[in-house]
């Protein structure tokens, strides 16, 4: 479990896990307007990095909850606009504390058994039990909530650990699985006894994943009908780690789909490609603050961005393209409209990070790199090497900025699951440059406090009693009506270094002979449309 914990999540990010979302664009002229809709077709999907495990209870990879849309359903969808759609379930109700669901009749698990009530609540019960450890509570619903099941009437109840104010939201992404899923999880891992509109039928870790359209899947979101035109019978899910290879391929044809990052996007805008953009965190940092580790101290913190020319690394990001930041929720439409970064990040001052460092007894030594007793300052930063060819010179960047203030840091790309390795197992890190992609506010609460790894998902060992209160305060206020409270509460992140958010991208992915949308950060597979 310890590894596979990161999010994107970065929801999208994560990333790029946890998992950012936002709506759908295109440039220019229609380019299916003179293609017909076609039936039967493979429809080839590049994504840059091996999933890992696709138990959907048991990553937070954004690529491999990505996976995971075409194999496991949610009890309800949420529409490109963010409003909720029927799904597995036909009705619902929801307060701060309660939620109630009325299921579909007729819905079939991967090996065609029903799916019952019980599995619903099973899902849902995985999840919320800490003893289970799942790295989606709190992203989704809170630990210590419980559904339960009444088979006769095709209902579940579901009582939420505490108050959660997005609680029909945060429901939506557990993903339900099946009888024979929740007796053996590590089919689970394969992708195997889902509820989604695919099942696997060839993995070939680091090259190619295979899935198989349903024929008996008919509960897609909304008024999904299982016979309308254009619908692939075949998903492969390549994996191509070279942003220009992906790029070349979706020219070409031999890829259908996939989101691409840096100067190759203006390749694929030059042919008129359809596009579905997201709007993702990509200029974000944490700081180790675990006992003993140099992010501990807030003075040091503030010392090491106060290094860094950030307007600067954000255009080497984002090629000069950065989005406005507002706030760690970039999911479009936001649940909260506001600000809570604006002058609460430290603006560049090389003379005060070095001033701090003097005062805290980091001497410069022969080469220009500090020493305090004997011992070098020389410290550890991560990224991600999936998030694309910016991320190695905007690491570089930051890396010359350090080094000026008289800081070693040793610069380390990994990719998905190296990423998750570092931050949720092994801990050997000190500056992380991997973003969390979110949808809501109240999915940072385990990655900024409660229990640190291996017991919880706070990576960065934060302990903030100002954002705990705040966040407290707004959970127990319906949908938008705490939107002050957690505005306040990423402020209170961003004045204490927690996290420093700078810089934000709009990430296409485009697609050829093809037509799908983005919803909820990710490709929704019920909307895929083939074109000859």
């Amino acid at each position: 479990m310890k590894t596979a914990r990161l999010t994107a999540a970065m929801a999208c990010v994560v990333a790029l896990t946890v998992s950012a979302c936002g709506g759908s664009a295109q440039s220019g002229q229609d380019p299916t307007a003179h293609q017909k809709l076609t039936d039967g077709k493979t429809f080839t999907y590049a994504i840059s990095s091996d999933p890992g495990t696709l138990d959907p209870a048991i990553t937070v990879l954004s690529i491999a909850r990505g996976v995971d849309q075409f194999l496991y359903d949610g009890l309800i969808n949420l529409d490109t606009k963010g409003q909720p759609q029927a799904a597995i379930a036909e009705k619902w109700e929801a307060s701060t504390t309660t939620a109630s669901f009325t299921l579909r009749k007729g819905i079939t698990c991967a090996d065609g058994s029903p799916l019952t009530a019980k599995d619903v609540a099973g899902s849902i019960n995985f999840v919320g039990d800490p003893a289970n450890k799942s790295p989606i509570a709190g992203v989704t619903v809170k630990a210590g909530t419980k559904a339960v099941a009444d088979e006769a009437a095709g209902t579940v109840k579901v009582t939420s650990g505490g108050p959660d104010a997005f609680l029909l939201r945060n429901l939506v992404n557990v993903p339900i699985v099946c009888a024979k899923g929740l007796a053996d999880r590590k089919t689970l891992a394969k992708g195997e006894n889902g509820t989604g509109m695919f099942t696997v039928s060839e993995i070939v870790p680091n090259d190619h994943y295979t899935l198989t359209r349903r024929k008996d899947y008919t509960w897609g979101p909304g008024q999904f009908d299982s016979k309308q035109p254009g619908l692939p019978d075949e998903v492969v899910i390549r994996v191509i780690p070279n942003m220009t290879t992906t790029s070349n391929l979706l020219l070409s044809g031999e890829v259908n789909a996939a989101s691409v990052i840096g100067q190759d996007q203006q390749r694929l805008r030059a042919q008129r490609l359809f596009h579905s953009d997201l709007t993702v965190p990509f200029g974000e940092l944490f700081f180790n603050q675990a006992p003993g580790r140099f992010g501990a101290d807030r003075a040091m913190r503030r010392a090491l961005v106060q290094a860094l020319d950030l307007a600067q690394v954000g255009k080497v990001l984002t090629r000069g393209s950065s989005a406005p930041v507002k706030g760690m929720v970039t999911g479009n439409p936001p649940p909260c409209d506001g600000d809570s970064v604006t002058g609460k990040v430290p603006g560049f001052d090389v003379a005060a990070a070095k001033a701090a460092l003097d005062a805290a007894g980091w001497k410069p030594g022969p080469d220009g790199i500090r020493v305090k007793d004997g011992k070098r300052l020389a410290l550890t930063a991560v990224y991600g090497t999936q998030l694309g060819p910016t991320m190695a010179p905007g690491a570089e960047l930051m890396q010359q900025g350090w080094k000026n203030a008289g800081i070693d840091v040793t610069l380390k790309g990994v990719d998905s699951p190296g990423l998750s390795q570092a931050l949720f197992a092994t801990g050997e890190w000190d500056i992380s440059m991997a973003p969390l992609g979110l949808t809501l506010p109240s999915q940072l609460i385990p990655f900024a406090s409660g229990a640190e790894p291996p017991q919880g998902t706070n990576f960065a060992h934060i302990k903030n009693a100002t954002y705990d209160s705040l966040v407290a305060k707004a959970a127990s206020q319906p949908g938008t009506a705490g939107c002050r409270d957690w505005l306040s509460a990423e402020s209170a992140l961003f004045e204490r270094q927690d996290v420093v958010q700078f810089a934000n991208s709009a990430i296409p992915t485009f697609g050829n002979k093809v037509r799908f949308e983005i919803a909820n950060s990710f490709l929704k597979p019920s909307s895929i449309r083939m074109y000859s």
